[in-house]
């Protein structure tokens, strides 16, 4: 007697083809799971897949993008190809080391169905001190303690292909920066929760978002475009307020930071964020209980 089907997962891999070393360990990773099936796309972000030396290993299609539409529209362009009723994204510069990492997040959705979406522990595998940003926690505690967040890094994530879509998927126009939150966002507003998984581990350098030209500009942006499409019109200028408050405590020594933070700040308010999804307030007061309220 044959036992149940294994768990189906439609794998969508993000790439502008400049990490092709990376790239091909990450896709190893991700052929290398047991216990689930997976179809794996990777989407070019303005760069074709299909022209990469040596060419990608067999059976991962491929989608070019003709230019770089920013990461969270070139996630999103990966799902209609591909599919599975679970969803993992994972960027080209990180990889699953264990074998059993799909499967395990999937018995975490079984286990718990109020879990909607699971972000894991993030490890330097050179050895390096891992960022603590990568614990999206205020009280960051230990990296290998689970918990309800209300943030994802979005570099390696698992979540319910329906889910993804009643959420709207990732947010197209933020290009970069905060798509995680707002994703995590919709899904408390869905009536789940996201998870961070300190038992799974992702691998990914500890490289310094600051490397982007655009990093302040668009942080800033995101934040206002955040608030705007996603809060009750009275929180929207609470949680502007206190990002604002925050920025400039941690900034004030850096002049130039500052002006391209409040550049972006300025963007943000002038210029369409998209779709207005607010969330009830039944979803305020279900974070507030859990310990964030969506102020902060």
């Amino acid at each position: 007697m044959s036992g149940p089907e294994p768990t189906t997962f439609g794998v969508v891999v993000l790439t502008q083809g400049k990490r092709p070393d990376d790239l091909r360990r990450g896709l190893a990773s991700v052929l290398a799971q047991q216990g689930v099936e997976t179809d794996i796309v990777v989407v070019g972000n303005g760069w074709d897949p299909a022209a990469a030396e040596p060419p990608l290993p067999d059976g991962v299609a491929t989608l070019a993008l003709e230019e770089n539409l920013g990461i969270p529209a070139g996630r999103n362009r990966g799902v209609p190809c591909v599919s599975g009723e679970l969803l993992f994204f994972l960027d080209d510069d990180a990889s699953i080391p264990s074998p059993h990492f799909l499967a395990e997040a999937a018995a975490h959705l079984i286990r718990d169905p109020a879990i909607g979406m699971i972000q894991p522990r993030v490890v330097d595998p050179s050895g390096s001190t891992s960022p603590r940003r990568w614990v999206p926690r205020i009280r960051k505690g230990e990296a290998d303690q689970s918990s309800v967040v209300f943030s994802v890094w979005e570099g390696a994530v698992v979540i319910p292909r329906d889910l993804f879509e009643a959420t709207g998927g990732w947010a197209d126009p933020f290009f970069y920066a905060h798509e995680g939150i707002e994703l995590a966002w919709r899904v408390w507003d869905q009536g789940r929760c996201a998870w961070y998984a300190g038992d799974l581990v992702a691998h990914h350098p500890a490289i310094e978002p600051t490397r982007h030209s655009y990093y302040y500009r668009l942080n800033a942006r995101n934040r206002v475009w955040l608030a705007r499409r996603n809060l009750p019109a009275i929180l929207v200028p609470l949680y502007v307020g206190a990002w604002t408050g925050i920025q400039l405590l941690r900034w004030f020594r850096r002049p130039s930071a500052l002006v391209a933070w409040f550049g972006g700040w300025s963007e943000g308010w002038r210029t369409d964020p998209g779709e207005r999804r607010p969330m009830s307030w039944r979803t305020v007061w279900r974070m507030t209980r859990a310990g964030r309220p969506p102020v902060v």
